[in-house]
């Protein structure tokens, strides 16, 4: 397993297990940088107009607890120390937060409480598992204790697209699953999958897994959706183009 000690090795004393290891963790860490940047457009309109509007702040309460979780396991007193599985979820949990305390910020007073109230709940039941796996667990059962917690959180986090994937049936439109990010989810679960695999972690690999099957399935619902769209255009553009060409046909007959 690839662990915070391994830095101080030299890259050309690296097998080609470790080689790859490090290409699937850091790949998973990028394709997930890419999706913690994506809401900032939705809060430099929330700053600009001085109000939350109609936006949800769950997805990124959920998101806190899920980068909290999962950067826990890889501590090396937590598990074995994974220490690309700590700096994607130190990353997002900072980024979490301050969408958090942004969102908060600019909320009316009934939602300023109650994500207020969330925000400090999901401090609290962190802080918990932290004091329960350190005081009352040894290092096998803490890492499975806590394993099963990021596996449980991961699968609810991967279960997301499910609620995007439903809108796009519903509405046969594809307005609100942007193909960036899809992609990007799709490759980012792939990457951490990949990773657990080559870790032998069933921790990483199996929910990471789930979320490959769910990013394979949205794509899968984009690109069909996307060229029904484009197909229920057709009719409407030959009709634009026909009437342009009857129009400019007369007249210039007429002249």
């Amino acid at each position: 397993m690839i662990s915070w000690a391994d830095l101080a090795t030299p890259l050309a004393s690296y097998s080609f297990y470790e080689i790859c290891c490090y290409a699937a963790g850091i790949s998973g860490n990028l394709f997930a940088f890419v999706l913690f940047i994506s809401p900032i457009p939705t809060f430099k309109r929330i700053v600009q107009n001085k109000s939350t509007e109609k936006f949800s702040g769950l997805p990124y309460v959920y998101g806190l607890l899920n980068c909290l979780l999962c950067m826990w396991y890889g501590f090396p007193f937590v598990s074995y120390g994974i220490i690309l599985v700590v700096t994607v979820n130190s990353i997002g949990a900072v980024f979490q937060l301050t969408y958090l305390v942004i969102f908060i910020a600019y909320a009316d007073k009934r939602t300023k409480v109650k994500m207020g109230g969330l925000l400090i709940g999901v401090l609290c039941f962190f802080a918990l598992v932290a004091y329960v796996s350190l005081v009352f667990y040894d290092h096998s059962n803490r890492m499975t204790l806590v394993g099963y917690l990021n596996a449980a959180s991961l699968v609810f986090m991967s279960a997301s697209p499910l609620f995007i994937i439903k809108l796009v049936v519903k509405t046969s439109s594809v307005e609100y699953m942007p193909f960036s990010l899809s992609l990007a989810t799709f490759l980012m679960s792939i990457s951490f999958f990949a990773y657990g695999l080559l870790l032998h972690d069933l921790f990483l690999s199996i929910p990471n897994g789930i979320g490959t099957l769910l990013g394979v399935a949205q794509l899968l619902v984009y690109a069909y959706y996307s060229q029904r769209s484009r197909d229920d255009r057709l009719p409407l553009v030959a009709q634009k183009c026909f009437i342009y060409w009857s129009t400019h046909h007369v007249s210039s007959k007429v002249v």
